[in-house]
């Protein structure tokens, strides 16, 4: 039997061992994992609260839905009797005095929003777009549009619920004693007025939030746009239309949609504005649903009532994305079309002049 020994080779160690670099491949595998692990792990108390916050809760509300909860089995309320859909059909039954008090308040949830996001953002844009070029006082304009969205959300309510009081209120002195643009004082907080009160509270504390967004927006437009389109002779309307708010469209998704969830669900405003009963014109889904769990102690459609609407913003949510997604895809495949075609026509226009040569 014949035995074959490779000869070591210049500068090769022959006595057993492995060489450095094969020694430390199997040792990088656990410390490699280690980096890759080390994010999760960092993450894992922040799970573990928005868990315990929102998710425990969340479920929890689901469960209650399907179940008879009155204020007799509060109590016990994992032993109430069980409802199955009973609680949603009771909702969705717009016929019914429950079903239609809540397609009422959810009427006046979609008004109040769509009326709130576009003032906000319409304010915001513009208050930003005035302050992008720098001039004396900039610095203190901006601290101070930035104050309603720094104040505490309950202050600032409760401050503008004074403001709009009828006898001694600050909007029916300017506006009926000062201006003379009222025949009486108005009563704000009642009545069909409250609607415009709600939605000045709302614009007041949001359109902050708008310009903060936006002016940070704006400070990745490249100047030498602005100056280009100043040489070819577009004014401010044009440069507006044809570089800002093109080029503020990804923020401007992401804004409205923020904008969106907040106005949509926002309870604060009208509780600290109206008190527990809000005026049946300003009587938003949150207040509602409000009303229904923890003034008439009917926890089972109040839940039912809250998984309604988390279904509907869901749904909201993902036709908003999936449209602003192919709208961007659709622009960039414009572009992309436009820079790739426009080579070709001045190819196409040279050939042929070419040719007629």
């Amino acid at each position: 039997m014949t035995t074959t020994t490779a000869s070591a080779q210049p500068g090769e160690r022959t006595d057993g061992r492995s060489s450095p670099g094969t020694a430390r491949g199997p040792r990088r595998r656990p410390g490699r994992i280690r980096r890759i692990g080390l994010p999760y792990l960092l993450l894992l108390p922040a799970l573990l609260l928005e868990l315990l916050v929102h998710l425990v809760p969340m479920v929890l509300g689901i469960a209650m839905s399907f179940k008879e909860l009155t204020q007799f089995s509060l109590r016990d309320w994992t032993a109430a009797p069980w409802n199955g859909l009973d609680n949603f059909t009771l909702s969705v039954d717009f016929d019914a005095p429950v079903g239609e008090a809540l397609l009422h308040s959810f009427l006046i949830t979609c008004a109040f929003t769509v009326l709130s996001v576009g003032l906000c953002w319409l304010i915001g844009t513009a208050a930003a777009i005035c302050m992008q070029d720098a001039f004396r006082g900039r610095g203190l304009l901006r601290a101070l549009f930035l104050v309603p969205y720094a104040l505490p959300v309950y202050a600032a309510v409760i401050t503008w619920a004074f403001m709009f009081q009828h006898d001694n209120g600050l909007v029916n002195h300017v506006l009926h004693d000062q201006l003379g643009l009222t025949d009486k004082p108005s009563f704000w907080l009642i009545g069909d007025n409250s609607f415009v009160a709600l939605l000045v509270v709302s614009v007041w504390k949001g359109w902050p939030f708008a310009f903060l967004i936006v002016m940070a927006g704006l400070q990745n437009i490249p100047k030498e746009l602005y100056e280009a389109a100043a040489l070819d002779g577009a004014g401010v309307r044009q440069q507006i239309r044809r570089i800002t708010l093109p080029s503020l469209r990804p923020v401007n998704q992401v804004l409205v949609l923020v904008l969106f969830l907040w106005t949509f669900n926002d309870f604060n405003t009208p509780f600290v504005l109206f008190g527990k009963a809000a005026p049946e014109a300003a009587e938003l889904i949150s207040v509602h649903i409000y009303q229904s769990s923890f003034v008439t102690w009917n926890f089972g459609t109040g839940s039912a009532m809250s998984v309604l609407l988390l279904l509907f913003l869901l749904l909201v949510t993902g036709a908003y994305l999936f449209l602003t997604s192919r709208a961007t895809r659709a622009s960039r495949a414009t572009r992309a079309s436009r820079a790739t075609g426009a080579p070709r026509t001045r190819r196409n226009t040279s050939e042929r002049k070419t040719a007629d040569g």
